[in-house]
């Protein structure tokens, strides 16, 4: 793969030194690496393979000069001002926020999943919620080989991905200090049915985003989905239940071998010797957990499983390092 340089926007944040640390790991091949961050965040050093970077304003001349490929994760509003800046100077903007996400002119890839998506993008793509990538990546083999008629997601979401401010209050929320910066209630010991604002159809934004985000990728418009996205007080990776309304009779067995056989997909299915995915396991890894596969009796062709990974690693940056690394395959 040819060296390519490379941009990380929001380097400072949670998910920009995630950025910097998957590209670390995955032994990313990038010549020169930019990072940019706000003007508060100006002139802090962040280390990346053993290298100091100095991280830089951004501005409207921060793309004025040789970048590839840039990760955004700087919020919706910065990414609406700056990708299509990014875009129009020949760099290809791969963004953390929801601000494209629905765009029917951008990509909303899951490598996994739909990576002949890439083929279409006019120079911005749209990394997909945290919690919508893992259960399409376990949705997938179900589809290709089944088809779906329904699903039905329950979440139990970390507060990381809440950001800082999420991961304060269970902190101090531990220690009886009942914070609420993120939240309108407090996290510690507590389960909160809310992520993000309600709509007047009475889901959260999540919910809605888990549901439209999922058919856009499966590119099935047709999809039954519905949704409950709960926060629950862990500091890392999201838990999912997902019962799934299968088109075609199954045995649970060949569900398990397409799990264990499927890309980016771990089977961990033992319940006599209590082997499941855990939250706490998944944490700092890369790959989407799957376990207690099992039969939904109460309608035909029905099936449970229990799907987790953690949401700052595959659930963002390393979802976005991995569609990079799709793309500078082509340069």
């Amino acid at each position: 793969m040819k060296k390519i340089n490379i941009a990380v926007v929001g380097a400072t944040g949670m998910v920009g030194r995630n950025f910097l640390q998957v590209l670390e790991d995955r032994d990313f091949p990038f010549d020169n690496l930019y990072c940019f961050a706000s003007e508060r965040s100006a002139g802090q050093v962040l280390i990346c393979k053993g290298k100091e970077y100095i991280v830089e304003p951004l501005n409207e001349q921060s793309f004025d000069r040789d970048i590839q490929i840039a990760l955004f994760s700087a919020g919706g509003d910065t990414s609406l001002k700056y990708s299509p800046i990014a875009a129009s100077k020949g760099v290809i903007v791969v963004d953390n926020s929801s601000a494209f996400r629905m765009d029917p002119e951008v990509p909303l890839v899951v490598p996994e999943v739909n990576p002949q998506a890439l083929d279409n993008h006019k120079n911005i793509i749209a990394n997909p919620n945290c919690s919508t990538i893992q259960a399409v990546v376990a949705l997938k083999p179900l589809y290709d080989t089944y088809g779906i008629e329904r699903v039905i997601y329950s979440t139990y979401q970390a507060v990381s991905g809440s950001g800082v401010k999420g991961m304060t209050d269970l902190e101090e929320g531990l220690k009886g200090n009942h914070l609420k910066k993120a939240y309108p209630h407090p996290i510690a010991g507590n389960c909160l049915p809310q992520i993000d604002v309600f709509l007047d159809n009475g889901y959260t934004k999540e919910e809605m985003k888990m549901i439209d985000e999922s058919k856009k990728i499966m590119g099935d418009q047709s999809l039954r989905i519905t949704a409950t996205t709960v926060r629950v007080p862990i500091f890392y990776s999201h838990s999912e239940s997902i019962n799934v309304e299968l088109k075609k009779p199954f045995e649970v067995e060949d569900v398990k071998a397409l799990f264990a056989s499927s890309p980016g997909i771990v089977l961990q299915d033992d319940p006599a010797n209590s082997v499941y995915p855990l939250a706490a396991e998944a944490a700092g890894k890369d790959l989407v957990y799957v376990g207690r596969v099992r039969r939904d009796f109460s309608v035909e062709n029905g099936l449970n499983l229990w799907v987790v990974a953690d949401n700052t690693r595959k659930g963002a940056a390393t979802n976005a390092v991995q569609i990079a690394e799709l793309l500078a395959e082509k340069f």
